[in-house]
């Protein structure tokens, strides 16, 4: 005899306490509440005993939630493939491959949300794969879990990790109104549960950063005199090299340029590229895009510099390591007067159906894209694109950046007008 609704004899044997987990994990990832998936002949306490795993779903119940939840049948009875702590683990102790992280994806996906730490530390593997392929929005959605995650865990460490990673993210992608909090929570957090000195480093890094970025420089550089009062002296030399490098990009945005490059070398010698390669990369670039951005432009240095950036790139560099420096490219050769090499590796970048630069890196090389408009006699869509940057800069509050647009192109504009010598 058949009962009447979803539940009764024709039960089958799909495996529970699996199915209920999933059932509950995949309704809450879609912020439905167990009312939004009851109906006729389905009452909440019937769904109720479903997650719970006290009863086993019928097939037609199976099929009302899937139709329900927009899902295959089979995506919620498939058995599981192992908890998350195993592919976790498997996925960490792997050669890097895509096929490890597109495992790690699928089981975050999959997950009943029953190891909020596995989920946690999960998460943060995936976000900071992201980060590192120049993917900031996917790194964005993911974040936004693990700074919530976090917050319900309640451990300092994870609280303020989560949510440095969140600031850096948001910097990354212009949002400086979400970066400026988020970093000066994580700040906060590291200062108040008398977190280790790495964690404090990496959160006031990220927070001068930001405040320099977002025009202010009197607090920026105050922070950046702390940083390197309290914890240079001590540091590791990867450590040393990134205080050295945060307080450098401070004084350049100052217009102290001597000082900034002092710092900047300091810290190139203080690096060995076999303790850090991807640091000892970064610091090249980073001093290149200074040299070149000084009163008087140091071009030997700048050049020098991104040719040992590139020699490693092309070792080990990722999709955007190659942007970044094929970007530093076209500024080298605008400052040389190759205007067609500048052109042609402007294009090659902005063209890229996946460009993956940071917003600051982008808006740079549009920024340069529109002078070479002007000089090449298109003057009036030149401006125009150089006024919609500078515009869209500081709405965004990247008033760093901003100005950077509009004294490009005052003195593009007092070239091309400038009388024959």
């Amino acid at each position: 005899m058949r009962t009447s609704g979803y539940g009764g004899e024709d039960e089958t044997a799909v495996e529970q306490p699996h199915f209920g987990r999933r059932l509950k994990a995949i309704r809450l990832k879609q912020g439905l509440h167990q009312s939004d998936l009851a109906g006729a002949g389905m009452s909440t306490g019937y769904l109720s005993r479903l997650e719970s795993g006290d009863r086993p779903p019928t097939p037609r119940a199976i099929a009302y939630l899937a139709a329900k939840l927009g899902v295959d049948a089979a995506f919620l009875t498939q058995r599981p493939r192992g908890s998350l702590s195993e592919i976790l683990a498997a996925t960490a102790s792997a050669p890097r491959s895509a096929d490890s992280i597109a495992a790690l994806s699928r089981a975050v996906h999959e997950d009943t949300f029953d190891d909020p730490g596995a989920r946690w530390h999960a998460l943060w593997l995936l976000s900071r794969r992201s980060s590192q392929q120049g993917d900031h929005e996917v790194e964005r959605t993911l974040l936004l879990e693990l700074v919530a995650l976090s917050e319900g865990l309640g451990t300092p460490e994870l609280r303020a990790r989560a949510h440095l990673q969140h600031a850096r993210c948001m910097r990354a992608l212009g949002d400086m109104r979400a970066a400026l909090p988020a970093a000066e929570l994580a700040v906060a957090i590291t200062r108040e549960s008398g977190l280790s000195a790495a964690d404090t480093m990496g959160a006031l890094m990220v927070l001068i950063s930001v405040e320099a970025e977002s025009g202010s420089l009197d607090t920026a550089t105050r922070h950046a005199q702390i940083l390197e009062q309290e914890f240079l002296a001590g540091a590791l030399p990867s450590q040393a090299a990134e205080i050295l490098w945060v307080a450098a990009m401070v004084r350049v945005r100052k217009g102290d340029f001597p000082s900034a490059m002092r710092r900047l070398e300091s810290a190139i010698d203080r690096l060995d590229s076999t303790e850090d390669l991807g640091l000892w990369t970064r610091l090249r670039a980073a001093a290149a895009a200074a040299a070149m951005q000084s009163a008087t432009p140091h071009l030997e240095a700048a050049r020098h510099w991104i040719a040992e950036a590139e020699m490693a790139v092309s070792l080990i560099g990722t999709a955007l390591q190659i942007q970044e420096i094929r970007s530093l490219q076209a500024h080298l050769a605008f400052h040389e007067n190759r205007w067609d090499d500048a052109r042609q590796l402007c294009d090659t970048v902005l063209n890229d159906d996946q460009l993956r630069l940071s917003y600051r890196d982008r808006v740079r090389l549009q920024i340069l894209d529109g002078r070479l408009m002007i000089m090449d006699g298109w003057v009036g869509a030149g401006i125009k694109n150089l006024e919609n940057l500078g515009r869209q800069a500081a709405e965004t509050q990247n008033f760093d950046l901003a100005a950077q647009v509009w004294h490009s192109l005052a003195m593009t504009l007092a070239a091309i007008h400038a009388p024959p010598p």
